[in-house]
């Protein structure tokens, strides 16, 4: 029962999550779309950064039950690009707390879903290595154009970048310890022999209110900005992946 989905309409989904698309001028412009590039990924062609930042929840900060998340990404000028809300029950967000299965829903400024991102229920145990975490990233939604899988490692966290056929594209590693009081947290995204940093998914420091009291966290990102848009896509997928397994918590836990 916790895994269950409840499925909306587009439209119906965004208006239940409390987002409508906005109408400021903060908004990144549509940029032409590139020969093969999924309809709404455009928005990505023409940046090497992206900056990812959770919505406080009210609701949570008062009761310290888990909400869907929700949130805003925006290039380096500030400017709006996508917004994702996050869909799951609240049997599965209180029962399976951060590793709960979710899809996440990102649209574009114009109100349409260009990707879907589906993580399903898996344990995050370096004991258990057959059942490690893993995201699949659809655009348009229902086409998957790659995947963020989990590597098993003692010590460092590691994940694989694979492309819409399941190849291994790029690496993603983690710190020893992803604990860092008053500092940045650096994910760097490498070569897939992890000889090469080619970008970095790093988990910003927002302050102690923020990370003590609330799980509403900030992220860079930063990649080549000739790189394929799809993998782009999916290396944001990773930031959300990354989110959810290391940085969620609730006050209860703290």
């Amino acid at each position: 029962m916790c895994t269950e989905f409840k499925y909306y309409t587009v439209k119906t989904f965004f208006s239940a999550a409390g987002y409508s698309p906005p109408q400021d001028p903060m908004v990144m412009s549509v940029p032409d779309r590139p020969l093969g590039c999924p309809p709404g990924l455009e928005y990505l062609a023409q940046v090497d950064q992206l900056l990812v930042h959770q919505k406080i929840e009210l609701m949570e900060v008062l009761t310290g039950w888990e909400t869907n998340n929700q949130y805003v990404v925006k290039n380096s000028l500030g400017q709006q690009v996508f917004f994702a809300a996050e869909e799951s029950n609240f049997c599965t967000r209180m029962m399976c707390g951060p590793l709960r299965s979710f899809l996440l829903h990102i649209q574009d400024n114009m109100g349409q879903e260009v990707m879907t991102l589906s993580r399903p229920l898996k344990c995050s145990s370096c004991c258990f290595p057959c059942c490690l975490q893993e995201l699949e990233v659809q655009s348009p939604p229902g086409s998957p154009i790659g995947y963020v899988i989990q590597s098993w490692h003692p010590f460092f966290p590691k994940f694989t970048i694979q492309n819409e056929r399941k190849e291994p594209v790029l690496k993603i590693v983690g710190p020893f310890c992803d604990c860092k009081c008053c500092s940045d947290v650096n994910f760097e995204v490498m070569s897939l022999d992890e000889s090469s940093v080619i970008g970095r998914i790093s988990k910003q420091w927002s302050g102690f209110e923020a990370e003590a009291f609330t799980d509403a966290d900030n992220f860079g990102l930063q990649f080549p900005v000739d790189l394929d848009v799809k993998i782009k896509a999916v290396i944001l997928g990773a930031c959300f992946l990354i989110d959810f397994m290391y940085f969620e918590h609730t006050q209860k836990q703290e």
